[in-house]
């Protein structure tokens, strides 16, 4: 799936280009001048910024990119996780458009300045598209990432994450098919299990799937799930089970 950008801002940068040029050519007074100079440096800056290059796919082998100040593919394998949140606003502004934010995943080569912050778990992250920036909907953005990222997409628009006094819920992951993968039925029996605790279970049930998701040891069967996608979603399963208020303390 590719983005396409949305480009409806442009006719406004041209209009205050023109509106801009009109000042200087038709009132030379000081007041002219400086509402001239502020329609073309606002008229210039829309402009530059609706013409500039612009890349987003979003494939099976990770993102291809053009923003945010990378001009690469990022493989999934440098992706933790890929959130899709909604920006709290006024409600006499009406609602935010919802952006994307990319934590990197260990051993990333992304080394991009992490301004941002998922609201799912307050973790740092990289901003790198706004969704009112495109013609494509959320839905539509959602759907595709849920599909190919391999369990890495969590859609935190508001009103999306099921939650239990605060509890974060994972959304059920999607994973590829690989030679010599993990056994699919056992991956999906584990992860159940660890979604159902996390959803609402008490603090002992979350800490023997926990400790039951630490020391995993799952058969690899000819036909089965990526290996390296399952890893990645059980590590970030287990981290949310011990993040939960009232889990018992791990023993030393």
């Amino acid at each position: 799936m590719e983005l396409r950008r949305n480009r409806r801002s442009l006719a406004l940068g041209v209009l205050l280009l023109a509106f801009g040029v009109s000042l200087l050519l038709g009132s030379p007074g000081m007041g002219a001048s400086i509402f001239a100079g502020a329609a073309l440096l606002t008229g210039g800056w829309i402009t530059a910024r609706s013409l500039r290059p612009f890349r987003f796919r979003i494939g099976p082998d990770g993102l291809d990119l053009r923003v945010a100040g990378l001009n690469r593919l990022v493989p999934w394998a440098e992706i933790d996780t890929i959130v899709l949140g909604q920006p709290a606003r006024a409600a006499a502004a009406g609602p935010a458009a919802p952006s994307l934010l990319l934590v990197p995943g260990v051993g990333s080569a992304i080394d991009r300045p992490l301004v941002g912050r998922t609201p799912v778990d307050d973790r740092p992250a990289l901003v790198l598209l706004s969704l009112a920036d495109v013609r494509e909907s959320a839905d539509e953005v959602a759907a595709e990432l849920t599909r190919v990222s391999g369990g890495r997409f969590t859609d935190a628009r508001q009103g999306r994450i099921d939650a239990r006094q605060g509890q974060r819920i994972l959304s059920e992951p999607v994973f590829d098919s690989a030679l010599r993968g993990y056994e699919k039925r056992m991956v999906d029996d584990l992860i159940q299990r660890g979604l159902d605790a996390l959803a609402s279970g008490p603090a002992e049930q979350r800490h023997a799937v926990r400790a039951e998701l630490d020391g995993r040891t799952l058969e690899v069967a000819l036909r089965g799930y990526d290996m390296g996608q399952v890893d990645a979603f059980l590590e970030r399963l287990a981290a949310a089970l011990a993040d939960e208020p009232g889990a018992p303390a791990q023993p030393e």
